[in-house]
This record gives structure tokens, C-alpha cells and sequence, in this order.
């Protein structure tokens, strides 16, 4: 069934666990986590980057969303992830988006607030919830994000200010994690993480949640995270899969990488503690 990430949200927060945004690319990908979380019983974000449109347009990956949305007995929202134009997020939001990420967190502050406001009362007004992001989750080696960046942390004044100011339903946070490869386990500032979640009533969100450690994603949404991206991570796991079992030919490719990618979300899961939608 189609949702938005507010229905999600609201049954996490009761019983404290964070979901997985997967993203997907095509349909191969979007086809494998919506029947993994059927499968397992469990909800899902399914998640788009507008960076991703080189290799699928926001009107397929719409269609591809909502039907196989639609079709799951699995909660599934529809989510466009890191909007970096309204143009585009407006078009989302036309398409049937349940849910839509304005990422103006390399603006300043005002900017960022002008921006997420407007964008706010827009979708609210088409039955669409919002996400933005306060301070700004980095990117190195990623294929999720466009260029490269430097992290900078959320300040707790400021994410409680910019909440009240924008009105938008959930706030990505910058605490430690990048997007793309790490070399090493970045380190969590967990005292942020609680300081935030104790201040501001809106879920929090973690972007770069890939290669991040287990044991930080799992403290991370047991300790007020509701919903962590995922990328890298299955695309590498595709890749390994791939590896571990050549294939004779493109179709036991595709099976092969569809194989890596159900067996990280289904990893991830129980990582984050997803309770069944039963």
C-alpha cells in the first residue's frame, strides 16, 4: 500500500526503530526491496535522488514507485531524495510522491528556511510531507550526491529554530556520516544525536547511512532516528554478489545483484530494529 513517510514515522517513534530509505535506479532495484519488505513483513521507504535521473526519469521512477507501492501489502512510501530544485520537487509532487526532500543545507541558514518553508506549505497543501536537512551530510566517493563536500554538524539551537520556522515533517541531521565509501568507521556524535531528539518533536532523519558500522545505525535508531538512507551499500553488495558467483550470461547477472541488495535490506531490517506492519 502507497503512504507517506508520516504514517511510517508515527509507528516507529511508538515503538522506537528507524526504517530503510533504499534507493533505487530501475526497476530491478525498486522491484527487489518492495518484495523484500513484503516478504519480511516490514515497512519501506523507497527512495529517489534527483541525482539519479541520468539514469531514469522522475516520470518512470514515479510509475515504477507507485505501482509496485500500490500492488505491496507492505506499507511503502514514495519518497524523492536530496530535491535540490523546486522545479523538480513540484514535478514530484504532481507524479504522486507521498513524500519529498528539499536539500538546501549548503545554503545558509535564511536560504535554507526561505526555501524548506516554501516548499513545506507547497506540498502540505497537495497532501505531501516534507523533509529538509540542517547542517549537511557530506559526500566523497558517492554516486548518490552531486560533487563532493565537507560535513557540517547540525547545531541543536539551529535545528529547533529552522524546525519551528519551516514547519517540515521530519529534519536530516548531520551528525558523523557521509555520503558515499568511508575508509575506516566514521565516529557518531551520539551526544548530538540526543541533545537534538530531546528539543525538537519532528523525526529525525540519517543520511550516509552506508558502511557506517552496524553497531552506530543500531544505537543510532534505537536513540531517536527514524529513517536512515542506504545506497552505496547495495550497489557494492550487487557488486560482490556478482563476484562471488560469475555468471554465465546477463540474466544470472541481474539475479546475482538482486540477490546482494535483498540480502542488505533484509540486514538492515534487523540492524534497525523494523518492526513487521502486522
Amino acid at each position: 500500500m502507497l503512504v507517506t513517510t508520516k504514517e511510517l514515522f508515527e509507528q516507529a517513534q511508538k515503538e522506537n526503530y528507524a526504517i530503510p530509505a533504499a534507493n533505487f535506479f530501475d526497476l530491478d532495484s525498486a522491484r527487489t526491496y518492495v518484495e523484500t519488505a513484503e516478504q519480511l513483513k516490514k515497512p519501506l521507504i523507497l527512495a529517489f535522488a534527483q541525482s539519479h535521473m541520468n539514469m531514469m526519469s522522475l516520470e518512470e521512477a514515479a510509475l515504477i514507485g507507485k505501482f509496485l507501492a500500490e500492488k505491496s501489502t507492505s506499507p511503502v512510501a514514495l519518497h524523492l531524495d536530496h530535491g535540490q530544485d523546486e522545479a523538480i520537487i513540484k514535478q514530484a509532487i504532481q507524479l504522486g510522491f507521498t513524500s519529498v526532500m528539499i536539500d538546501a543545507s549548503e545554503e545558509s541558514f535564511e536560504e535554507n528556511v526561505r526555501r524548506s518553508k516554501a516548499v513545506a506549505e507547497l506540498a502540505h497543501k497537495n497532501g505531501v510531507v516534507v523533509e529538509a536537512e540542517i547542517g549537511h551530510v557530506g559526500s566523497g566517493d558517492s554516486l548518490e550526491a552531486t560533487g563532493t563536500s565537507d560535513s557540517i554538524y547540525t547545531e541543536c539551537t539551529e535545528a529547533v529554530k529552522f524546525a519551528e520556522l519551516t514547519h517540515v515533517d521530519s529534519l536530516a541531521v548531520s551528525i558523523g556520516t557521509a555520503h558515499g565509501h568511508y575508509h575506516g568507521t566514521p565516529s557518531i556524535n551520539f551526544d548530538v544525536l540526543k541533545e537534538i531528539y530531546q528539543s525538537i518533536a519532528i523525526p529525525l532523519v540519517l543520511h550516509g547511512g552506508s558502511s557506517s558500522g552496524d553497531k552506530n545505525l543500531e544505537k543510532c535508531a534505537l536513540n531517536g532516528i527514524r529513517k536512515i538512507n542506504i545506497f552505496t551499500d547495495f550497489i557494492s553488495a550487487a557488486m560482490d554478489e556478482i563476484h562471488r558467483h560469475p555468471p554465465k550470461d546477463y540474466f544470472e547477472l541481474k539475479q546475482a545483484a538482486n540477490k546482494g541488495m535483498a540480502e542488505t535490506l533484509q540486514h538492515y531490517f534487523s540492524v534497525f530494529h523494523t518492526a513487521s506492519n502486522e
